[in-house]
């Protein structure tokens, strides 16, 4: 959003105008990014690699409940964002390895953050939920 509370588009991207990105305005490139980071398996992907390089069944199994495909699917959306990088080694059968770029590393740096806090936080979360379905079933 600017200043004066305006929202500002993304510019096209054939221009040389370069605004400020703005994940509130609905063109800008921003807000697909930023779905990718923190959809729960984009989420939960860009977690699994910050512990390390892992192979797609290595890390199929360390991210619980993902599909194949859903798991390949954001695997290419990260790595299309540039914060995925791929490397296919030339071995029989081949090997294909997933590791955080630099750009995934510092987003992953602050989606950690976000992951310690709501894990630490689970037991208020739960009365919270507790709390709220017993209301609803009285009324």
């Amino acid at each position: 959003m600017a200043t004066d509370g305006t929202v500002r588009e993304a510019p096209d991207p054939g221009s040389d105008e370069q605004l400020p990105f703005d994940v509130f305005a609905r063109a800008c490139p921003s807000r697909d990014t930023l779905g990718h980071v923190t959809g729960r398996w984009g989420s939960l992907t860009l977690g699994a690699l910050h512990d390390g390089t892992f192979r797609f069944n290595e890390l199929r199994r360390r991210v619980d409940g993902v599909s194949e495909k859903m798991l390949s699917q954001t695997l290419h959306a990260l790595e299309r964002d540039g914060l995925v990088h791929r490397e296919a080694q030339p071995t029989n059968p081949p090997r294909v390895d997933y590791a955080l770029t630099p750009l995934g590393q510092a987003v992953t740096e602050r989606l950690m953050g976000l992951i310690e806090l709501v894990e630490e936080r689970m037991p208020e979360v739960l009365v919270a939920r507790e709390r709220y379905d017993a209301e609803r079933a009285e009324g």
